[in-house]
């Protein structure tokens, strides 16, 4: 099938944004951990990067349990990454991973959780929305190669160290939700040789930094080799930047329009990742179908 310079988006507290629309969303039992699945570890780390020169930020790592060193893993990369690795969030990315991957239902991966960059020498004493990251819409809106270059130059290669990770491009993803949704779409159009699944929650393809202009380059462009899931809900953002909502539309229309591998779930929720987290086990199980005939 098939942010203002931008700092005020950056401050919406996604956490806290819930409406009547959202309460249909509920986490479900791939959402929980089970005592049964064996639990990966996450560690937490502080990276100043040469690629956005005087940035610093907190990232952090989720190896699974079952990873041992004999292979490489699959990688998924997640932009704001407080959101996706919080145990207790909207997201629980780790406990669905942890219950995916002992399922089969996607490969061994490990999770790589970013968040964005704080302009200077300190960071804030506690991961989250507040302070906003001063770099976030430089870093996420730009439709450049930047931070995909970030990635493949400085944040994979480090990882790398500690953990084999595959330069299979079909077993790298990447997600994010608002401008990190967007960011997520940049890094595989501009290069697909490295990253070609993505997962985009109420994804800002508005104009902010020309993300608007993505459906006709999508139409106008030959076809990538990219898998996208989109998720949106028609109570999300409308200001003078644009409609989240129609800018998501618009998007799969491209996509459709180009013949594309994609998926777009379509609800009542707002700008947060409460419908997002609800639906993220069948997410993933939709975007790493087939993962194991994309083996070396």
């Amino acid at each position: 099938m098939q942010r203002l310079y931008l700092v005020c988006l950056c401050l919406i507290p996604f956490a806290v944004t819930a409406r009547a629309d959202d309460s249909q969303y509920k986490l479900g039992p791939d959402s929980m951990v089970q005592p049964d699945v064996p639990q990966g570890k996450v560690s937490e780390h502080v990276w100043r990067s040469e690629i956005f020169p005087g940035t610093i930020r907190r990232y952090s790592v989720y190896v699974p349990a079952q990873y041992d060193g004999s292979q490489p893993a699959a990688v998924m990369v997640f932009q704001d990454g407080h959101a996706y690795v919080d145990p207790d969030g909207q997201f629980r990315a780790t406990v669905v991973m942890d219950n995916l991957i002992h399922a089969g239902d996607m490969p061994i991966t490990i999770g790589i959780f970013i968040d964005p960059g704080h302009v200077g020498d300190d960071l804030p004493e506690e991961r989250g929305w507040r302070p906003t990251p001063s770099n976030r819409s430089f870093e996420y809106d730009t439709l450049s190669d930047q931070y995909a270059r970030f990635l493949l130059e400085e944040i994979l290669p480090e990882v790398g160290k500690e953990n084999r990770l595959t330069e299979n491009p079909e077993l790298r993803a990447i997600g994010g939700i608002s401008s990190g949704g967007i960011c997520a779409f940049t890094v595989a159009w501009e290069r697909p040789d490295a990253f070609r699944k993505v997962l985009s929650h109420v994804g800002s393809f508005v104009d902010i930094r020309g993300g608007h202009n993505y459906p006709p380059m999508i139409r106008k462009s030959p076809r990538k080799p990219i898998r996208v899931f989109l998720q949106d809900g028609s109570n999300d953002l409308d200001n003078r930047f644009g409609n989240w909502a129609l800018a998501n539309q618009q998007m799969a229309a491209a996509l459709k329009f180009k013949d594309y591998d994609y998926q777009f779930v379509f609800g009542e929720g707002g700008h947060n990742g409460i419908h997002g987290g609800a639906i993220l086990p069948d997410s993933l199980r939709w975007l790493w179908r087939d993962w194991e005939t994309q083996q070396p």
